[in-house]
């Protein structure tokens, strides 16, 4: 429904539209790019519940948007005289199926890999969460010689993300803990996000990844700058892990198009966010899962080494996040009280634990996120600074919750 709307709208301006069908995302930027087309337009919930639809755009070049030029087109969706400009136009664009998009998006991940590279040996179970990586990643998988087992590969349009991916590892934890397989991969629904599980079941998000692959690309000379992008929301196992590399470490707020801003200014080619985002730009515009995956497989095997060995490079401390609900999301600025409750948690924790609380980006929720030396501080900690949330929001009928 929502693809036949937008080709309206897109054919109602005179332009031309190309169809790539079930896609993971990072194919459409990558098509984008390649096709030299003026846009890349995605229907998708990315990680969330189907009902979560919406679109995510690439410019030609096949990076997401800016903020300013989000805020632009929003303008113009809500402008009425919109209406008028479409009712002027007298020739349609045209519609056409793309030939081949998967093929074509399968040889461009391949060119990220070593010449005659080869998985053989390798047991992998893929995780597909029932979105758009069901079909193209466990072809690529077992095209390049690995043995594998795919799970929720039966999309229909209603199960993607439900209790499976990248957001919903516990049955993808069992299966490795059950077989002798030697990495587990879990894409989210867009397939630009991968999380990773070890031949123990032991879970690798976005952080780790990118602590394996940031050490792994050093130690080749090939991380540009000796630089690398995280966000606000990564661990401080991470950021003491590059001090001590002496990588360079900048991080920027949530969102992989953020991510890859802050990377372009510093010179990286190497960035991501602890969801799974995670960016090679070296070849690809946006977060690739399973370009990530492919690279992690590689990394692992050029080091000789269990996933489980290269997990432990990265010391995690203890990070609790929690989810508030609400339905509006006002400045936190307007509560002070909030603001004294924050400063009294950072009096607690001092250098050895930080507080981050935003709003969701794609979802009506407020995260509270506390990181600590121990567990059990941190989520009283948390705890506590959720509770405030709901009792000064409420207070100043800013929300319902």
């Amino acid at each position: 429904m929502l693809e036949y709307a937008l080709v309206t709208g897109i054919c109602s301006t005179e332009v031309n539209v190309l169809l790539a069908d079930v896609i993971p995302t990072p194919g459409v930027a990558f098509l984008t790019s390649s096709l030299r087309a003026n846009a890349g337009i995605v229907i998708s919930a990315s990680h969330n519940p189907f009902y979560d639809n919406g679109i995510k755009i690439f410019n030609g070049d096949g990076y997401k948007l800016s903020d300013k030029s989000e805020d632009r087109i929003e303008k113009l969706i809500l402008d009425d005289n919109m209406i008028g400009y479409a009712k002027s136009i007298k020739v349609s664009g045209s519609v056409r199926k793309l030939e081949n998009p998967l093929i074509r998006y399968s040889n461009f991940l391949k060119r990220a890999l070593p010449d005659k590279y080869s998985l053989k040996g390798v047991k992998i179970i893929i995780d597909c969460s029932n979105g758009a990586t069901y079909k193209i990643a466990p072809d690529l998988f077992s095209g390049l010689g690995a043995e594998i087992e795919a799970l929720n590969i039966t999309p229909n349009g209603r199960n993607i993300n439900d209790n499976c991916g990248s957001e919903h590892t516990e049955y993808l934890v069992r299966k490795m803990s059950e077989t002798k397989a030697d990495i587990g991969i879990a894409f989210d629904g867009d397939g630009d996000r991968l999380i990773a599980v070890d031949e123990k079941g032991n879970i690798l998000s976005g952080d780790k990844i990118l602590a394996i692959s940031a050490i792994t690309m050093n130690k080749k000379g090939i991380l540009s700058n000796h630089h690398v992008v995280s966000t606000v929301m990564s661990n401080m196992g991470l950021v003491s892990l590059f001090k001590s590399k002496g990588i360079n470490h900048t991080m920027s707020q949530v969102g992989d198009r953020y991510v890859m801003e802050e990377m372009i200014k510093n010179g990286a080619v190497l960035g991501g966010e602890d969801s799974g985002h995670i960016i090679f730009s070296d070849y690809q515009t946006t977060g690739d899962g399973i370009l990530t995956a492919l690279k992690l497989i590689q990394f692992m095997m050029e080091e000789s080494k269990p996933l489980s060995e290269l997990g432990k490079i990265m010391t995690v401390y203890p990070q609790v996040l929690m989810n508030i609900p609400v339905s509006r999301k006002p400045e936190f600025g307007d509560v002070p009280e909030l603001a004294v409750a924050v400063k009294n948690v950072e009096n607690i924790l001092r250098e050895k634990g930080r507080v981050l609380i935003r709003y969701s980006g794609t979802q009506p929720l407020c995260r509270v996120m506390v990181e600590g030396e121990s567990r059990n501080e941190t989520e009283i900690l948390c705890m506590f600074l959720a509770d405030k949330v709901k009792e000064y929001i409420i207070k100043n009928n800013l929300y319902r919750i």
